[in-house]
């Protein structure tokens, strides 16, 4: 009966080794936290750390002065916040805007490309657009693409 009820108790973890050991760190993590706000406590003006804790006051003007700092602080904060929202927002359209004109930038030149591929005489290698893009490389130094040249190929019949 003590084996079936040492097993049970603590439920299906209850051999679990590694959630044991995880208990344990997190209980020794705990206290060592409570002992450093203890020690945090007694370092400072008991009277202080009292009043700040249990926010008892002297007079009500005292709680009314304390109270009126934290909500100007507050509205400083939210003020701030609306502040970098709208910043944010701006931002963000600007962006867009951005990405719409280089959307509308690249559709007239892929519409270019098509109209101009039609002109462009078959021997030479720039007459497939799909293989000079495959052959193009991204220079990371001067930051453009490096194009191969156009070259004509000249087909000599036997």
């Amino acid at each position: 009966l003590q084996m079936l009820e040492q097993q049970v108790v603590g439920g299906e973890q209850a051999q679990n080794k590694a959630l044991k050991e995880k208990h344990k760190r997190r209980k020794k993590y705990a206290d060592e936290r409570r002992l450093q706000l203890v020690a945090a406590l007694q370092e400072s003006n008991e009277d202080s750390s009292e009043r700040a804790l249990l926010n008892v006051y002297d007079s009500i003007q005292e709680e009314v002065r304390a109270k009126s700092k934290m909500l100007e602080k507050l509205r400083a904060a939210e003020t701030e916040i609306k502040d970098l929202q709208l910043e944010l927002g701006l931002e963000k359209m600007n962006y867009l805007s951005t990405i719409r004109r280089q959307e509308r930038d690249l559709m007239l030149c892929q519409q270019l490309l098509d109209q101009v591929q039609s002109l462009v005489r078959r021997d030479c290698n720039y007459s497939n657009l799909e293989k000079i893009r495959r052959e193009s490389v991204w220079d990371e130094e001067s930051g453009c693409w490096k194009i191969p040249e156009p070259v004509i190929q000249k087909t000599h019949l036997p």
